[in-house]
């Protein structure tokens, strides 16, 4: 993690804890500069359990780094979450928006965000072993899940935006996928892909059941992907308009965005 000393009251951490990876950034909050940085792919999919001994332990490298912050985010990355219509939101009935998609235990807490401005409800489970340590070394935080972080970034980048455009955040076994037309968000899942043709895959079945014209419908990339990459290529035999995205640069100096181990959704949580 690259680190420079600075007054910890001015401090904002956020951690993006996922079973594919941890990622970590300081930012101070007058200068608006990125103080530390870091990523952490790990090699397999972990458990709740041994991603948060990876947590434990990396926090605990950290020195001045892992304490003493004015403001402390948490981003849950996983795949237990649904998004629901907000007129059609009930705060009663949380487990039965996620039974179908996620495997819910009796203990587990279920939270959920409003996405601005387009009157859906993200509800998930988040990591509570996680949320509980990091209360127990930090004290009051504020937690999101990725996707919300993810959708609300993406649309106010998007504001003036008319045509539809997919956004997918490549990472090594994660693919982040958005769709928004007419400034509306009309999709956004997770999935996890082996290869080149998972990815596809997930991509062109996706595009076809929301009835998109691959002639017409912009794909834009970004996270761990460039041009030449075989992801790219192959996505360029099917979709002509592909690109590959470069987020907004106002917050922040272009050299610091560059860093490839800067995660794109927890830069948009600072």
């Amino acid at each position: 993690m690259v680190q420079n000393k600075t007054n910890s009251t001015h401090r904002k951490l956020s951690i993006q804890a996922g079973l594919n990876g941890l990622s970590f950034c300081v930012l101070d909050t007058i200068t608006n500069k990125i103080l530390a940085f870091e990523r952490v792919s790990f090699k397999t999919q972990l458990t709740p359990y041994l991603m948060l001994k990876e947590l434990k332990e990396k926090l605990s490298q950290q020195g001045e780094i892992g304490r003493n912050f004015s403001e402390v985010m948490v981003i849950h990355k996983n795949n237990m979450f649904a998004l629901v219509p907000k007129p059609l939101f009930n705060n009663e009935e949380l487990p039965n928006y996620l039974k179908f998609n996620a495997k819910i235990m009796a203990n587990d807490l279920i939270a959920y965000d409003e996405i601005p401005n387009q009157e859906i409800m993200n509800v998930y489970i988040p990591y509570t072993n996680v949320n509980n340590y990091i209360f127990e070394l930090f004290g009051e935080f504020e937690f999101k899940h990725s996707g919300t972080v993810l959708i609300n970034t993406l649309l106010n980048q998007n504001r003036t935006l008319s045509e539809a455009v997919c956004y997918v955040q490549v990472s090594e076994r994660e693919m982040e996928m958005m769709v928004m037309s007419d400034k509306k968000l009309l999709f956004y899942n997770q999935f996890e892909y082996k290869n080149k043709e998972d990815f596809l895959y997930y991509l062109l079945f996706s595009l076809e059941q929301l009835q998109m014209d691959l002639e017409k419908i912009q794909l834009k990339l970004f996270g761990a992907i460039e041009e030449g990459d075989p992801i790219y290529d192959l996505c360029y035999q099917y979709i002509k308009n592909v690109s590959v995205f470069v987020p907004s640069a106002s917050s922040f100096p272009l050299e610091q965005l560059e860093n490839e181990s800067i995660d794109f959704s927890i830069l948009s949580s600072l």
